[in-house]
């Protein structure tokens, strides 16, 4: 009889249990979301969560992981400044941010700790698409919202804010496409991102898709980590072995490719790259003299739409599974000081930081008045 009255509590505890996990969990449920026009679902095949509303302020962390460039500093700096705009300072009780490096058990660590001291929101920069099923448990059975955004994970079980990398890569190619003309063989650079990262894996991909049935052409591949000074490096390197390019893509540190390239005097060549303000200074600069580039935005604003994301969720709104962020650009030709660059303000500022559907405005001196601690 013990034994039986044993098993019968046992089973009472562990189906209790599970209940409790299910209901921690975010709900499936069946669009549309909360908010359509700040946050668009992906594409029509997008599911949509819901958890329970929770009672404000909250606790919310940010978990970076590698910080060696100037777009993830910038990053940082608009979440800070992000979060002490009134209507959101007002939602929330503790704030912090860490950076954690490369190393993909140390963001687990980072977000682990943050979730067992009771966070109720983690925003993360994934050092790898791949390996954050546990972490992703943890959050669940604890109710608190994970967010992925920029470098988002292989998986639909939380909610991720992104632009499309893939149609990012097809724009790069697309347009250099357009400016090489009749020419269909040469040797382009390709100045790669962060290694073993879902945003460079994507953006390379889809190019390379993409100007595969377009032409019989010779890419070289470098990689300049998104950052100013690698990719002048690489790309100073990459000239002295091929001499010459007929075109050039860059994912991240822009500017320094372009010097890289004035430095060696290399002929003025289509260049498709980021939204470094020290590139649009040198298109606003050397465009009538016959540099033609295109400069497209992965914006670090990206993080403000994420922390949105994450307060909404928390107020119990039905929010899409992976939110799509649209990709500005400007070209060489439509430079204008003080709208998409900035003269006087430092090359490595990221010029696209607003988001008028989710009236989400920061400042480039609000953004560059907070430290990068």
């Amino acid at each position: 009889m013990k034994n039986h009255c044993w098993g019968v509590v046992l089973a009472a505890s562990v189906a209790l249990t599970m209940s409790t996990n299910a209901l921690a969990a975010p709900s499936s449920v069946e669009g549309p979301g909360h908010d359509p026009e700040c946050f668009a679902p992906w594409n029509d095949d997008i599911g949509y969560f819901q958890w329970d509303k929770r009672e404000g302020p909250h606790k919310i962390a940010v978990v970076n992981g590698f910080v060696g460039n100037t777009w993830r500093i910038q990053m940082i700096q608009t979440a800070k400044a992000f979060v002490e705009q009134p209507e959101i300072a007002s939602q929330i009780e503790e704030f912090k941010a860490v950076s954690t490096g490369t190393d993909v058990a140390a963001q687990l660590g980072a977000i682990e700790d943050f979730i067992n001291q009771g966070f109720d929101a983690i925003i993360t920069i994934a050092v790898s698409p791949e390996g954050f099923d546990r972490v992703i448990r943890l959050a669940d059975r604890n109710d608190v919202v994970l967010v992925p955004f920029d470098n988002v994970l292989d998986t639909d079980k939380v909610m991720q804010v992104n632009s499309d990398q893939d149609e990012m890569g097809r724009m790069y190619a697309r347009w250099l496409i357009e400016q090489l003309g009749d020419k269909k063989d040469g040797k382009i650079l390709e100045v790669r991102g962060l290694q073993g990262n879902s945003v460079d894996r994507d953006r390379h991909l889809a190019f390379r898709d993409e100007m595969d049935g377009a032409g019989n052409w010779d890419i070289v591949e470098v990689v300049g980590n998104w950052d100013d000074g690698t990719a002048q490096k690489v790309t100073a390197d990459a000239i002295a072995v091929h001499s010459e390019f007929v075109g050039v893509v860059v994912q991240g540190g822009t500017t320094g490719t372009v010097r890289a390239m004035l430095d060696a005097n290399h002929p003025l060549v289509p260049i498709a790259g980021e939204s470094e303000n020290g590139f649009r200074k040198l298109l606003a600069e050397y465009g009538p003299k016959g540099l033609k580039g295109q400069s497209i935005g992965q914006s670090p604003g990206l993080v403000a739409i994420a922390l949105k994301a994450s307060l909404a969720a928390l107020d119990g709104n039905i929010m899409p599974q992976l939110i799509s962020v649209p990709i500005p650009f400007a070209n060489y030709d439509q430079m204008e000081a003080g709208k998409n660059y900035w003269p006087d303000l430092t090359d490595n500022f990221f010029t696209v930081n607003e988001f008028p559907p989710c009236g989400v405005n920061i400042s480039a001196r609000e953004i560059m008045a907070k430290d990068a601690e």
